[in-house]
């Protein structure tokens, strides 16, 4: 039964895991080669094309900006690498993009704290080289609108809706250990991000964990309120990560791909509405609630050292929880040197 449920609990992680899939161990960076320079190995990108897994979350915003407007192209060039191919593939949830991986069809992804080292627990030859995006406020414990519940103490016995798995699972892990709870001390529902809304308005479920933008198209009905978010909590980070084949040979790629990041990252702060007029082709929200939901969002690729003790906390709830059996080196896991290389530092 534990093994059916841990077979369960990767396929889902690996799944909300491949917010954008992992990397995959062939190359590709389609290098015309470095201009000036004979070998392919010494221009730092061995690949003929790169191929990069996204997802239409308003936490990959940036890298579907940058995608829109060919800013890794742009960055490679600057480089000195001409005409290289760079594939996109997006992923509507987890599992088809585990799947990519798993068949060596990918190379840089997207994912989130949990999932990420599950994958990386199970011996995935993965290294995490950059962050995506976090934001505290973007998950949060909701309620039905007329549940007189005050304190998550109050949920020793109720039904809890969640994503198994998830950094969702997490936070509310979090939450329970806060209120002298574990999970044995509520029903547990395991539901998709999509449908605990619905759980929780309908009072299928006496509490619910959900985040953006499902929280804030659920919470616009007024039938669920929030009792507290991540705030002083959890920082819901979400990492780009690599095959470590590929951070090995291509260092050059990542180094444009982090620059080209962060060229999006300025363009969202500087003015969000903007980017989200840009976006709405990649990400199906108007463009008025994305401008919303962008503020809600810290874009910045930097890992600090207190999201690496954030990971450490993760990896221990992961094995505590059964999800992974191995334990996982989060110093050596998480590379910042490729941070180093775009001239990225702590802000």
């Amino acid at each position: 039964m534990k093994k059916n449920f841990l077979k369960t609990i990767l396929a889902s992680v690996l799944s909300f895991t491949l917010f954008g899939s992992l990397t995959a161990c062939g190359t590709t960076v389609s290098a015309a080669g470095k201009e000036g320079n004979e070998s392919v190995a010494e221009s730092g990108i061995k690949a003929d094309v790169i191929r990069v897994a996204t997802q239409p979350g308003v936490y990959a915003a940036n890298i579907l900006l940058a995608k829109k407007n060919g800013y890794f192209t742009e960055e490679l060039e600057k480089l000195g690498y001409k005409d290289l191919k760079i594939t996109w593939d997006s992923f509507e949830s987890g599992p088809p993009e585990n799947e990519a991986f798993a068949a060596g069809a990918e190379d840089i992804g997207l994912i989130g704290d949990v999932p990420l080292l599950v994958a990386k627990a199970s011996g995935q030859k993965t290294v995490t080289f950059a962050k995506l995006s976090a934001g505290e406020t973007t998950v949060a414990l909701t309620l039905p609108a007329g549940s007189d519940i005050s304190d998550p103490s109050q949920l020793k016995g109720k039904k809890v809706a969640y994503v198994k798995g998830s950094y969702g699972q997490h936070f509310l892990g979090l939450v329970l250990e806060g209120a002298g709870l574990t999970f044995d001390d509520i029903e547990q529902i395991n539901l998709p991000n999509s449908d605990i809304g619905n759980a929780v308005s309908t009072e299928q479920a006496d509490a619910g964990i959900i985040w953006e933008p499902g929280l804030s198209s659920t919470l616009s009905t007024g039938t669920i309120k929030i009792l507290l978010d991540g705030t002083g909590i959890k920082s819901n980070n979400v990492f780009f990560f690599a095959t470590q084949d590929f951070a090995d040979n291509n260092p050059d790629a990542l180094t444009a791909f982090i620059k080209a990041v962060e060229r999006a990252n300025d363009e969202i702060k500087a003015d969000p509405a903007a980017a989200a007029a840009q976006l709405k082709d990649e990400i199906n929200l108007p463009t008025e609630t994305l401008t919303q939901l962008l503020g809600k969002y810290e874009f910045s690729t930097y890992i600090s050292d207190k999201d690496i003790d954030e990971l450490k906390d993760v990896e221990k709830f992961n094995r505590e929880q059964g999800f992974a059996a191995n334990e996982v080196d989060v110093d050596a896991f998480v590379d910042r040197k490729h941070l180093s290389n775009a001239g990225i530092t702590a802000k």
